[in-house]
């Protein structure tokens, strides 16, 4: 095993301030993540080192949804369902669209009245990191940050699709998917890989008029989940109704995630996948510090630059590009 070395003063007192539960703290922690100074990366790597026996504590739930099926109003009232009975929530998103946009946090907060002012709530929107995998890379980081700033729920929610969603997935414990009742044809509109990821589906807006049409889409469904294999053989995902609006169902979908830490768990399924899932990480920091490289190495960038000119006009193959372009790394 490799020891860590000290942490620097600096790094030091932010990392008790974090474990003392500061949220200001945890706000620049986190900045200190997403920062792509080189200095900053260091000191950020530093500093995760340094908690990294304060983490891994938490309920980690990733949560998408189609747009219109009411995310931010669920993760409001999961948040303050779970806040109300002690707990301490960290909300954190995944947006490949931020590097375009800046993301939609704004958006968020207003949708998450309640959660954006509570003490024991902490909203933090997707870093513009030019890619997904860089996005997703800083969010996992971030999500180290909060387990070790106390909060014991981080729900991680996927603002984007398709890809976004396996990033979710592959850096959470349990992948909600909401859906939204008599919207069309359920089963039309289902999309097979995500319900193959997903621990659990949940159908929102299940009140007043909906309620029927929330229950037809929920049978649906589970006649859906019959005949797809599930992610584990110790779950086989349930598909519950419930309301964002009103909060019914809430206690449900709550009792479903801990019922499925106990069966990930009672199997052994729970270490490992999280161990699987610090490799993934690794991978992907590899991924993502090798295009770092590329892109602020001016002599590199200028030759990929030409790299790029070669295969555009049709003079050397993709292949023999890409292998010129890595044996620049070594």
């Amino acid at each position: 095993m490799i020891a860590s070395k000290p942490a620097s003063p600096d790094i030091a007192a932010l990392a008790q301030q974090l474990r003392a539960g500061h949220r200001a703290a945890l706000a620049r922690a986190i900045t200190l993540v997403e920062s792509r100074r080189g200095d900053h990366q260091a000191s950020a790597r530093e500093l995760v080192q340094a908690l990294l026996p304060d983490t891994g504590k938490a309920v980690r739930v990733g949560i998408t949804g189609s747009p219109g099926v009411g995310k931010s109003t669920t993760i409001d009232a999961l948040g303050m369902f779970l806040i109300e009975r002690g707990h301490k929530v960290a909300v954190l998103a995944v947006d490949p669209s931020s590097a375009r946009t800046g993301g939609s946090i704004l958006g968020d907060k207003t949708r998450m009245a309640r959660l954006a002012v509570s003490d024991a709530a902490f909203i933090r929107p997707s870093p513009s990191s030019g890619t997904l995998g860089g996005v997703a890379a800083k969010t996992r980081e971030a999500m180290l940050l909060c387990e070790a700033a106390g909060f014991d729920v981080v729900l991680v929610e996927t603002v984007g699709i398709g890809q976004s969603e396996t990033a979710v997935c592959d850096m959470t414990d349990f992948f909600l998917a909401l859906m939204l009742p008599g919207a069309g044809d359920e089963l039309q509109g289902i999309k097979k890989g995500l319900v193959e990821l997903a621990d659990m589906i949940a159908i929102n807006k299940a009140d007043g008029d909906n309620l029927k049409r929330a229950n037809l889409a929920a049978a649906d469904y589970r006649s859906a989940l019959h005949i797809l294999a599930p992610r584990s053989e110790h779950w086989h995902p349930p598909v519950e109704t419930y309301s964002a609006l009103t909060s019914a169902g809430l206690d449900k979908l709550w009792q479903k995630i801990l019922d499925h830490r106990t069966a990930m768990n009672a199997s052994g399924e729970f270490a490992a996948r999280r161990r699987e899932q610090q490799v993934k990480w690794m991978w992907s920091m590899l991924e993502s510090r090798m295009m770092a490289r590329l892109r602020s190495d001016a002599a590199i960038r200028a030759k990929v630059k030409k790299m790029e000119a070669e295969v555009a006009g049709g003079r050397i193959s993709p292949a023999v590009a890409a292998e010129q372009i890595a044996e620049m790394l070594h």
